[in-house]
């Protein structure tokens, strides 16, 4: 998970000047980065593999994983319109989220939250101390949180997907699984459809990055059309194109993240998850 921390601006839907107006004053400037009128509003929490920065750069118009989200569920005609609010963040935990006011600036004010979809545990895994003890606590303290500020709101525990060593991504699902029953709430089992998915190729559903100084010499300029410049420059390319290639290079499959392809399974199956949510609270019989 180490992608450098940056951020896309969020898709949603124009508001009108009454309703910026009014947000600005109750939130203090800008507006929240939500409607609620007439829309079901569900917010997604988590890190990179939420967020999906590196196909957002390379695919800016999309869709991505809050679009994918919002389009089938608008396919379910009975269903009322939604907008999906993606703050996943790369690099992100629960401690840092929660430590570094990113959840009181971006999180807790957003106005008529229905769902919160939360999935953590891959970057909590390497980087908050006592793992095993302490991201309970942690999930449990933002738990709390969301409880306090979006009182309404259903909150959904989301395993981690696959993602390098199956026995760490066990060892994390166990825990979130632990922690969705400790709290009562609701689980969302993400990984089986994702594994399932991944017998259709291992490296189907992830993008390539890989650092420029590793690619042979004699081949750096037939790469440059996928080189990101920066102080290591990377090879990045969303799908299989330069397998042929560079497949046989140690780590050119290494980063797992997810690819466009990636978050569609990943923004199918939580549509599938959320569409009887939605329609048994929403949708009248």
């Amino acid at each position: 998970m180490n992608l450098a921390t940056r951020r896309t601006t969020l898709r949603v839907q124009p508001f009108s000047l009454l309703t910026v107006t009014l947000l600005m004053i109750l939130f203090g400037g800008a507006p929240a980065h939500a409607e609620h009128d007439g829309k079901v509003q569900i917010l997604l929490l988590g890190d990179s593999t939420t967020e999906g920065i590196i196909p957002k750069q390379h695919v800016p118009k999309g869709p991505h994983l809050e679009d994918v989200i919002r389009e089938l569920l608008a396919a379910e005609q009975d269903l009322p319109p939604t907008n999906v609010i993606n703050l996943g963040l790369s690099g992100e935990y629960i401690r840092r989220l929660l430590d570094s006011g990113r959840y009181d600036k971006e999180a807790a004010k957003l106005p008529g939250i229905d769902y919160v979809l939360i999935r953590y545990g891959l970057n909590d895994v390497g980087r908050r101390e006592n793992f095993d003890e302490n991201f309970a606590k942690d999930y449990h303290e933002l738990i709390e949180r969301l409880k306090t500020d979006h009182p309404k709101a259903t909150l959904i525990v989301m395993t981690v997907i696959p993602y390098g060593n199956e026995a760490l991504t066990t060892r994390i699902n166990h825990q979130n699984v632990a922690v969705a029953k400790a709290e009562g709430l609701l689980l969302f089992d993400i990984y089986p459809r994702y594994a399932a998915e991944l017998q259709r190729g291992p490296d189907m559903l992830n993008y390539r990055r890989f650092p420029l100084d590793k690619i042979p010499e004699n081949r750096r300029e037939f790469v440059k059309p996928f080189v990101v410049p920066g102080s290591s420059p990377t090879v990045e390319v969303l799908d299989n194109r330069l397998d042929a290639h560079f497949g046989h290079l140690p780590g050119w499959f290494g980063d797992r993240h997810p690819n466009l392809a990636g978050y569609h399974v990943i923004g199918d199956e939580t549509a599938r998850f959320l569409t009887p949510l939605i329609r048994k609270q929403f949708v009248k019989p």
